[in-house]
């Protein structure tokens, strides 16, 4: 999460050039390509975009924008507050008060984490429908027979869909609200209390304030979440910018429309963008020399009361989602052929893409990290290395369908090239997946890049300029010395991107070859025919690759915090 967080500044090229020393090395130029390589797909969304015919526009303004900028403007709002409630209020409650199963609700927080947007709403669509288990329990208990006689609101509706992103993304803000709140010395607290402010007054005053920048950057991972969604929007019928994207490429077959549409969502990116980098900005920690927040106890009913509420995100948002998927699942593997040929051709399309898209991030992040760490050791080229970075991690700050948009136009142009010079028939890169791959790889690298970034930042140069003292070159430095010492960094952040890989919806629904399904594809084609149980076997499994990651995060954030 750090290094994702520390990854999403916005970028320039300020300084990659220039340098009162010596030129870019062949090391420079290559993680340099590795960053314009990223920035490519914006650039060529927005050169399609003004390259297009604009005469459907009155169309759009008149019939179809106004709505969608309308939902996608309240569906960001909506899920800011969710957030901003759920994530500040379970942080603060886990770091003030002791109260029982506090130190089971501090890692059980960050679980929703582990599940896809799409996944929540196609689970949640299930259970509440009204011949679903809820509902039909609920009529038991007041003794009605038909759904007639009573019925829930609709879960398809736009408030449906904020509750249940915000159930989903709220462990953004509780994680940088929490490192705040624990860095934060306590004479601070207990000043505000001498002078006369209550337990309320001093959060609201004093702790709030000081974790702001925090709740800034948290909130804007979430929104970017909320931006790069399809599934779940499109589930629960809410029409979005990105899902008109999305609609007017595949359904309209109209390239040059979804592209001007696109462009209208790097505005959104933008803005959230700011929002993080004004937070990052007046980012700061205190002293942990300082003396920090003891919780106070609570015990009785008013504990288990607060047990009870700050638990319940955790079981809206992971445990009742989950429990659902393994009962279905276990339905399934009650029939003759559970594991249908589909559902195996399925899955393992989904761990070849996974595995490609960590190798390709991997390598490529490992290149950008060292030449980074190069240009910072030598003190060559400045502005380089925080340059190339940013450039190199925009495209997690992307949704993935506005870089599938802008990737595909020059990535076709390469394929076709390519075949002419091969003379096959068809589009080789496209047909084998290589494509997916790389933009799959340019969406996540920003994870690995930061990841190791903070590893390569951890080993003291001396222990290099030994090796070289004894007479390794460079090559054998970096494979002796480095690369060991990088193996926890290394692990970690491929685990990430494998999980991340395994679960993406938007890329793969735009860019997979004919006849490739993922489980998240074939998870999203079940839930658009509504035979969601169908699907349930395919949720399980890309929530159970989910959850390794988020169970790593949370052994970080137990070291951290003591």
């Amino acid at each position: 999460m750090d290094s994702i967080n520390k990854s999403l500044r916005l970028p320039t090229l300020r300084g990659l050039v220039s340098g009162p020393q010596s030129l870019l090395t062949p090391l420079h130029l290559a993680a340099l390509c590795v960053a314009l390589g990223v920035l490519m797909p914006v650039v060529a969304l927005i050169w399609q975009a003004t390259q297009a015919d604009f005469s459907h526009w009155d169309n759009l303004v008149t019939f179809v924008l106004p709505s969608v900028l309308k939902n996608t403007v309240l569906l960001l709002a909506g899920v800011a507050v969710i957030v901003g409630v759920i994530g500040v209020g379970s942080a603060w409650a886990v770091t003030a008060w002791d109260f029982p199963g506090r130190k089971i609700l501090s890692w059980a927080l960050l679980l929703p984490l582990a599940m896809p947007t799409y996944i929540v709403a196609f689970a949640w669509l299930d259970l509440l429908h009204p011949i679903g288990p809820l509902q039909t329990f609920i009529r038991f208990l007041l003794g009605f027979d038909s759904p007639r006689q009573f019925r829930l609101p609709d879960l398809r509706s736009l408030p449906g869909a904020i509750i249940l992103l915000g159930l989903v993304l709220y462990p953004y803000v509780y994680l940088t609200t929490r490192a705040m709140f624990i860095s934060q010395p306590a004479h601070l607290l207990e000043a505000a209390r001498t002078l006369g402010c209550s337990a309320a007054g001093t959060f609201f005053r004093v702790a709030l304030p000081m974790a702001r920048p925090a709740l800034a950057v948290g909130i804007s991972l979430a929104l970017l979440e909320t931006l790069n969604d399809i599934g779940a929007s499109e589930f629960l019928g809410v029409q979005t910018l990105t899902v008109t994207v999305y609609t007017t490429w595949i359904s309209r077959s109209d390239l040059a429309a979804a592209a001007q549409i696109a462009c209208m969502m790097l505005m959104f990116i933008f803005c959230i963008l700011t929002l993080e980098f004004y937070g990052r900005k007046k980012q700061g920690f205190s002293s942990r020399s300082l003396r920090e927040i003891q919780p106070t106890a609570i015990r009785g009913w008013r504990g288990w009361l607060l047990a009870s509420v700050i638990a319940l995100p955790v079981i809206l948002g992971f445990v009742a989602p989950v429990i659902f998927l393994a009962w279905e699942s276990m339905k399934r593997f009650g029939e003759e052929n559970p594991l249908s040929p589909a559902l195996l051709s399925a899955l393992q399309n989904t761990l070849l893409l996974a595995a490609g898209t960590t190798l390709v991030v991997i390598c490529v992040s490992l290149l950008v990290a060292w030449s980074a760490r190069h240009s910072a050791a030598d003190n060559a080229l400045p502005g380089f290395r925080r340059g190339v970075m940013r450039l190199a991690s925009l495209g997690y700050a992307v949704p993935g369908t506005i870089l599938a948009i802008g990737f595909l136009t020059p990535a076709m142009a390469v394929d076709r090239w390519l075949a002419d010079l091969l003379e096959v028939r068809g589009l080789p890169l496209m047909s084998a997946g290589v494509l997916l791959v790389i933009c799959c790889a340019m969406r996540f690298q920003a994870i690995a890049i930061g990841a190791l970034d903070s590893g390569l930042s951890r080993i003291p140069p001396s222990l290099e300029q030994a090796s070289r003292l004894l007479g390794e070159n460079g090559a054998g430095t970096f494979a002796r010395i480095h690369l060991p010492l990088l193996r926890p960094a290394l692990v970690s952040s491929a685990l990430l991107v494998f999980a991340d890989a395994m679960k993406e919806l938007p890329t793969t629904l735009l860019l997979r070859p004919v006849n490739f399904e993922t489980l998240a594809t074939l998870l999203y084609a079940e839930a658009a025919r509504g035979t969601y149980e169908e699907g349930a076997i395919a949720a399980l499994m890309i929530v159970l690759a989910g959850t390794l990651p988020v169970i790593l995060l949370v052994r970080h954030q137990m070291t951290r915090t003591g």
